[in-house]
């Protein structure tokens, strides 16, 4: 007979990461963790799908998060994707301990290619809703998908600078800086577009190979 077990998902996750990083990701098994964490292996695959899911639980309430946050955000699609990226990341910083598991994670993923791979899978997932959160809202196809890829790439570069930080700045201020850069780039019209070069490559982009211009 099964049993409910207190924090089975929280236990394996702990049991997980200390595997991982004691004998590597490639020698850990579904049944070392679920023992590590004093659980059954069917108890395992109640909460995750394989081994490598275990490091990326919750993506679905971070993806619902986005979505919520999109509905009701003001336009235009970038004040509403930043304010929808800033949602997530206070729900990241919701977990227990944040930071020390935060760090402690990404280090895990970056030194196994399976686990980096599986991440960009999820950042691309997040793409993927915040570009259809968008689009529910009647913002153009191009125009929500230019949105939902700069706003979930800022999202990444600011999580990745905050780790990587030796002055240990705070997330929030990597997150409000990084989207801050992004809208100044926007603003800016993105370098080449904006001044005489924009202009040069809009003229040129009007005219076919092999005919003259009128």
């Amino acid at each position: 007979m099964s049993r409910w077990e207190p924090n089975a998902s929280g236990r394996l996750l702990e049991a997980a990461m200390a595997l991982f990083r004691e004998r590597g990701y490639a020698e850990t098994t579904v049944v070392d963790i679920a023992a590590r964490a004093g659980l059954t292996e069917r108890t395992f695959f109640r909460h995750f799908t394989d081994k490598r899911e275990v490091l990326f639980g919750g993506a679905e309430i971070l993806q619902a998060t986005l979505v919520e946050a999109l509905a009701v955000a003001p336009l235009p699609p970038m004040a509403a994707v930043a304010t929808a990226v800033h949602a997530i990341a206070a729900l990241q910083q919701t977990r227990p301990n944040f930071e020390a598991f935060a760090r402690r994670r990404h280090a895990l993923i970056h030194a196994h290619p399976e686990l980096h791979e599986r991440e960009l899978s999820k950042l691309a997932g997040l793409v993927a809703v915040t570009a259809t959160a968008l689009r529910r809202r009647k913002v153009d196809d191009l125009t929500a998908t230019l949105a939902a890829e700069a706003g979930i790439g800022a999202f990444k570069v600011a999580f990745d600078r905050w780790i990587g930080d030796p002055k240990h700045g705070s997330y929030d201020g990597h997150l409000s800086a990084t989207l801050a850069s992004l809208a100044g780039l926007f603003a800016s019209g993105g370098g080449a577009r904006g001044g005489r070069a924009g202009k040069q490559a809009r003229a040129s982009s009007g005219k076919l190979p092999g005919r003259r211009p009128r």
